[in-house]
């Protein structure tokens, strides 16, 4: 089976960066999303970062207006039911993304695989809830899609070497390297990453360093290009609460219990960038920590 046209639900940060990477790639996009709002700003960003690409070199700008002929918006589900490939790209929620799958059911084509962009839930339990359960695998991509290399590939129990094998042929049209991880809670990346900002979040809840000086001892003590509550801010507090959760919940283990304070932050609303406060306050000419 050769995947021509692909479906995205969800217009938000990673929902858009699929679609412009695909685009690109060569395939029709669909992104959908509940929001004509959403839909709007998704296509206005998505022309924004090719048009930085443009004035770097990455591509030329022939390439940027075929790419961007190639998407196309909407809000009806059952015309992205007719597409080859589908990625849910909504929030991580689990009865959010269970929901979109069912209301997708009766729009399937017989050919159409499925996929999630979930960065920690159960790809073998989102399975079970459709009519495809082989032919449905997790599909997770790094924030900034255009820019990150990894897409991670998670079977579920039931999924079949041939949607594997397609998948996998599509991450190497795309540019991008594929790393295979079992359908364990968090998978390889954030199983790694988001119990590190985790324990970043310990640290300034428990005074043993501010904001900066935690940010700052990161990046110059391992050489790591940002610190982790900067990178918590750029991921958004509200999706490491929920991996962390997602964690401990599914590992049943105290060391990823999520922080008191991160807690805190998500109940107050303050999800990082997408909301202009964070651990860093956003809303004037440069951040400025919040502790």
């Amino acid at each position: 089976m050769e995947i021509k046209s692909v479906g995205v639900i969800g217009a938000g940060q990673m929902g858009n960066g699929i679609a412009h990477v695909f685009a690109l790639a060569g395939y029709d996009v669909l992104l959908n999303d509940i929001s004509e709002e959403a839909l709007g700003r998704s296509k206005q960003m998505i022309g924004q970062n090719m048009d930085r690409q443009v004035s770097r070199e990455k591509i030329s700008a022939e390439e940027r207006d075929a790419a961007l002929a190639r998407i196309s918006t909407g809000s009806d589900l059952a015309v992205v039911g007719k597409v080859d490939l589908i990625i849910e790209s909504a929030t991580e929620n689990e009865s959010i993304k269970r929901k979109i799958f069912a209301s997708l059911a009766e729009h399937l084509a017989p050919h159409t695989l499925l996929t999630s962009n979930t960065s920690s839930i159960s790809i073998t339990r989102l399975a079970a809830g459709t009519d495809r359960p082989e032919r449905f695998m997790g599909f997770h991509f790094m924030n900034p899609v255009p820019v990150m290399q990894l897409v991670e590939l998670i079977r579920g129990i039931a999924t079949d070497n041939a949607t594997y094998e397609i998948l996998a042929e599509v991450v190497q049209r795309l540019g991008k390297s594929a790393a295979s991880s079992e359908d364990y809670p968090a998978f390889i990346v954030n199983r790694i990453l988001v119990p590190m900002i985790n324990e970043a979040v310990y640290a300034l809840y428990e005074g043993v360093g501010s904001v900066s000086s935690i940010d700052l001892s990161m990046k110059l003590g391992a050489n790591h290009p940002m610190g982790p509550l900067e990178l918590a801010d750029f991921i958004g507090l509200d999706t490491c609460l929920a991996i962390m959760n997602v964690l401990h919940e599914g590992l049943a283990d105290t060391k990823y219990r999520p922080c008191p304070l991160l807690v805190k932050y998500v109940e107050a609303g303050w999800h990082g960038r997408k909301t202009k406060r964070g651990f860093y306050d956003y809303r004037g000419e440069t951040p400025v920590p919040t502790r």
